[in-house]
């Protein structure tokens, strides 16, 4: 499952966000890459582990915190620390598929990386290029959003980013195991926690089918979440 998450960040918190990234030490992307990335990885990323990476992350991690379609697609369990990247000047990422296992080097830190997420910081009129192409069986699907707006879309996908050929795209990137392992699953655990969100609304939470629909959320939820 694809999703579009609006409004993560507001403009102030994307002009904050901006305001520490951009003071920071920029170094070559490859920092972070797998052996398969590095042939194709073309871009600059904010020094992991630096002061202005850690209280941006902190930043981030805040506002995903209240992003509640954020939590209810994602179901997260653990969060790597946001990581933040830039392409400019024809700099790209051809296509590559993400590593299931991160670590943090040197800490004892590892997810299963079970969703991708990428928060734009530059309004997509400031630069040319930079999309984002996810690949699944129904084809290519491209994502270039507004500042402040997220893409939630399953590690396991092919993906790229097109070269940038004016301005340049700032973005946060990062990856999150779920609770809920499989992505159809998932989604399925979305759609009805959305519908009963509707329902409740129009009805009240305490109406039969809503708690019946409730009900129905958390054993699923039990019969398929690693807590």
């Amino acid at each position: 499952m694809m999703l579009k998450v609006e409004q993560v960040l507001d403009a102030d918190n994307v002009s904050k966000l901006r305001r520490i990234i951009d003071s920071g030490p920029w170094i070559d992307g490859n920092e972070t890459s797998g052996h398969q990335s590095r042939l194709a990885k073309r871009n600059q990323q904010l020094k992991q582990g630096c002061d202005e990476a850690a209280q941006a992350g902190r930043l981030v991690l805040e506002a995903l915190g209240q992003a509640p379609e954020f939590v209810a697609a994602a179901l997260p369990l653990k969060v790597f620390p946001p990581l933040f990247n830039r392409y400019e000047g024809g700099e790209e990422f051809g296509i590559h598929v993400d590593n299931s296992i991160r670590r943090i080097a040197g800490t004892e830190f590892r997810i299963r990386s079970d969703l991708s997420c990428t928060l734009f910081l530059e309004e997509p009129e400031d630069y040319d290029g930079g999309e984002l192409i996810v690949e699944d069986l129904f084809g290519e699907h491209r994502v270039k959003l507004a500042a402040g707006d997220m893409v939630l879309y399953p590690s396991s996908s092919l993906h790229r980013v097109t070269p940038v050929t004016r301005g340049a795209r700032t973005a946060c990137f990062f990856w999150l195991q779920s609770m809920v392992r499989d992505d159809g699953d998932r989604e399925k655990l979305y759609r009805l926690d959305r519908s009963i969100r509707s329902l409740s609304a129009e009805r009240g939470g305490t109406d039969d089918v809503v708690m019946e629909l409730t009900n129905l959320y958390h054993n699923l939820m039990r019969r398929w979440a690693d807590a």
